[in-house]
């Protein structure tokens, strides 16, 4: 057995050695160094040159960033510029109509109603809703029974009186006669019985004005229309029962509608509308409606202006009338039926030195843009007269002004830009 070389330093590694032949302990030693011997050991030296190679790549990248040449500013020897669409300002004497809308009403609309009382025993044939009739047409009557027994006794009362005055002007001259029998010259009133002809001659006034109100009466049992017109609304049929003042229908004229236009203050401006008393207006309009999936057009003529001013929306309505509305004309055309709304367009007087401009030229704050004569770009007021979606018309704008039609936020006073060769006249589409 060989002793562990290692007995003094590893206190349980010696125990085991002891055990261990010696010539397998030699090949362990061997071993167990080479191992040792051949494991890497960093030095000051390779960490040295590593941070010489990390500064030298840090420097190269720093000079590789700085010391790049700046780029010159060089102006383009033909600048760009904006091109812009214009149109050529034209003044001229230019309408322009007032457009408004309203709804067609009845100019004359009543509630027909009965004047006495009965059972309603005939009806007209034409006595339905929608149905037009002629003035004086008969369009329902009430029984007339008790109407004619009403007659049959006035006249009775009447012929009574009639007796009465004959008789008391027989008494009469029988009184005058004897008076002058007499020889007197003055007579007395009483005696001639002249207060009692003049009872009787009131008796048969009153009798004869008692006949006229029974066959005035029977005359009232057909109820008939009092113009030409159409029936709106029927509220009694065959059989039913009337009172005097109960509502049998509800109709309108046909002859004349009428249809209320608001105007507000710049309409009755630009219209010249007089206000006065006993004018004539005397206003052409045309009133333009869609119907049946296609648009029509009436002329109308405004004849007058209501009364009072609106006291919610302050406007002031004109009336539009157009005379025949249901007469056929061989148009198609339909009727303007009252209930049916329409657009009004009422031409206005011409103003001076006006010019269409295109809405979309026109600034929020009532100016546009004028190129000059050396393709700069200067903002211009304008008075805007009126003003669309499509259109705007306003004045100030001398002869030849080349106006931008559309305005973008590049484009602002001062700008130079280029006029597009596609320009147009002023007031082409």
């Amino acid at each position: 057995m060989t002793l562990c070389p290692y007995k003094s330093v590893y206190g349980r590694a010696a125990l085991r050695c002891s055990l261990i032949p010696s010539n397998k302990l030699d090949l362990i030693l061997t071993t167990t160094s080479t191992q040792a011997a051949g494991r890497p050991q960093p030095t000051v030296r390779k960490f040295i040159f590593a941070a010489l190679i990390t500064l030298a790549g840090l420097v190269a990248a720093g000079l590789v960033l700085t010391g790049k040449p700046k780029p010159a500013a060089v102006p383009p020897a033909n600048p760009l510029r904006p091109v812009v669409a214009i149109v050529e300002a034209d003044p001229a004497f230019i309408s322009l109509p007032v457009t408004t809308q309203g709804t067609v009403e009845a100019r004359r609309r009543i509630s027909l109603v009965a004047q006495v009382s009965g059972k309603v025993d005939a009806v007209a044939a034409g006595f339905v809703a929608g149905a037009f009739f002629e003035a004086g047409e008969v369009l329902l009557s009430v029984e007339q029974a008790d109407y004619e027994f009403a007659i049959a006794r006035a006249q009775s009362q009447v012929a009574a009186a009639e007796q009465r005055v004959a008789e008391e002007w027989g008494r009469n001259r029988q009184a005058e006669r004897e008076w002058r029998e007499l020889g007197v010259v003055e007579a007395n009133d009483l005696f001639l019985r002249k207060p009692q002809m003049k009872a009787a001659k009131a008796a048969l006034a009153a009798a004869q004005a008692d006949l006229a109100a029974a066959e005035l009466a029977l005359s009232r049992t057909q109820i008939k229309a009092p113009f030409a017109g159409r029936i709106e609304v029927k509220h009694v049929d065959l059989g039913q029962y009337i009172a005097p003042g109960t509502p049998v229908a509800e109709i309108y004229a046909t002859d004349v509608v009428s249809i209320p236009l608001p105007l507000n203050d710049s309409q009755l401006a630009a219209l010249e509308l007089p206000m006065h008393a006993n004018t004539d207006l005397g206003r052409s309009a045309i009133l333009s409606f869609q119907f049946g999936g296609q648009d029509w057009q009436w002329p109308a003529e405004i004849r007058r202006v209501e009364a009072v001013v609106d006291r919610q929306s302050r406007v002031v309505n004109a009336i539009a009338e157009v005379r025949n509305p249901f007469l056929p004309d061989g148009s198609g055309r339909p009727p303007l039926t009252p209930g049916m709304f329409v657009q009004a367009e009422i031409p206005t007087p011409p103003v001076a030195g006006l010019v269409r401009l295109p809405a979309t030229a026109l600034r929020s704050d009532d100016s546009v843009l004028v190129v000059e004569a050396t393709d700069r770009l200067k903002r211009q007021r304008v008075e805007v007269r009126r003003r669309s979606v499509q259109w705007a018309w306003v004045a100030g704008l001398p002869k030849g002004t080349r106006v931008v039609r559309e305005q973008t936020g590049l484009l602002v006073a001062g700008l130079t830009v280029q006029v597009s060769t596609a320009a147009v006249a002023l007031g082409t589409d």
